[in-house]
């Protein structure tokens, strides 16, 4: 047996006539549909109601049966819980032994997000979408707009950037009339290139990510956080250093070997003062968690070892009056025994005075 089902979700029919649903039988429905039309002509579901009466007239092959169930007036997640009972309820009324199966007449998009429901019910042969051709995909169109304003991630993705243009306009104005300079319209594209960037690479995650590892390290103790901000505070300060070092010294020889080694020259004693407070910082923080090992002491002496070298190495190459060839000779040797003899110390004091951690771990790892 066919089942015709007529979906008007946010329950037109009910809402606006006498009618009690569902509707079954072809005259019933056939007069539901009128007296739809009667109380408001441009409603769509009367197409919805009238085409099922015409599957219902044009099929003679077999026995078949047209209602109309609705939802209500909110068309949400009720209207589709209240056209699954509807269903249940047409479907009880049905006095036939056959297989039913039903054909879906809806009227857009929206009637069709319940069809999940129907199919729990009862197997869907196909769906017929009526629409004046005059208004052809306009309900669903409308809809589709509806559910994209509707999804946040969609809606921050395609609104924002949108307010960004549409204020660059006025703020351009305020700019104006406020003596601000013309790198106002600068800024705001900046800020709107920033924020397409970010959606287009991903990157918004792992900027949420690195804000809560501040928010857990704040509220931890951590002092690392510390240690980091000030070495971050560090490298600017050596890389100002390094372009103006830079400046100053190659003047005379504008080469890009002289212009890379007066950077390194101006910037290497600040940098590497930021990477031994940021070592010591995490340092501190695996002491105090317990998880402390003698070999993370290394990285302060790796730290100073590389900027020896560098430093001797820049100096070297800008022909400093001090930095001959004995000079970097003896920096090369400094910092490799500097490396060295961290690397030693602390592997012996690791075999000589354990931790307790340590000796855990060996023991389960025996």
């Amino acid at each position: 047996m066919l089942l015709i089902l007529c979906v008007d979700l946010d329950d037109d029919l009910g809402r606006k006539t006498d009618f009690e649903t569902p509707v079954v039988g072809r005259d019933a429905v056939e007069e539901a549909a009128v007296a739809l039309a009667t109380a408001d002509p441009e409603d769509s579901d009367v197409n919805v109601c009238f085409q099922g009466v015409h599957l219902y007239d044009t099929i003679d092959d077999e026995s078949v049966e047209v209602a109309v169930v609705t939802g209500t007036a909110k068309a949400d997640v009720s209207a589709n819980r209240k056209v699954g009972e509807e269903v249940d309820t047409v479907l009880a009324s049905l006095s036939t032994g056959e297989d039913v199966r039903a054909v879906v007449v809806t009227d857009g998009a929206q009637d069709e997000s319940v069809l999940p429901v129907i199919r729990s019910r009862v197997p869907i042969d196909g769906v017929r979408r009526v629409v004046v051709r005059q208004a052809q995909d306009l309900e669903s169109m409308y809809y589709t707009f509806k559910q994209v304003l509707a999804d946040p991630e969609t809606r921050g993705t395609i609104l924002i950037p949108l307010g960004i243009l549409l204020l660059i306009y006025p703020v351009a104005i305020v700019a104006d009339m406020l003596g601000l300079p013309g790198s106002t319209l600068g800024v705001i594209s900046a800020l709107l290139g920033l924020y397409i960037l970010f959606r287009g690479l991903g990157l918004e995650s792992t900027i949420d990510e690195a804000l809560e590892q501040v928010r857990v390290g704040l509220f931890a103790g951590r002092v690392q956080l510390v240690t980091y901000v000030v070495a971050a505070a560090l490298v600017a300060v050596g890389i100002v250093g390094g372009v103006e070092t830079a400046g100053e010294l190659t003047t005379v020889d504008p080469e890009a070997v002289s212009a890379t080694a007066a950077f390194v020259y101006g910037a290497v004693e600040w940098v590497a003062a930021a990477g031994v407070i940021a070592s010591l910082g995490r340092v501190t923080d695996e002491y105090l968690s317990g998880g402390f090992r003698w070999r993370y002491l290394n990285a302060p002496f790796y730290v100073v070892a590389i900027a020896v070298v560098l430093h001797g190495l820049s100096a070297f190459f800008l022909e400093l009056d001090f930095a001959g060839i004995s000079y970097l000779a003896a920096t090369l040797t400094v910092g490799t025994l500097v490396g060295l003899a961290s690397t030693l110390a602390f592997a012996v004091a690791e075999q000589r005075y354990p931790l307790a951690d340590a000796e855990s771990e060996s023991e389960l790892a025996g």
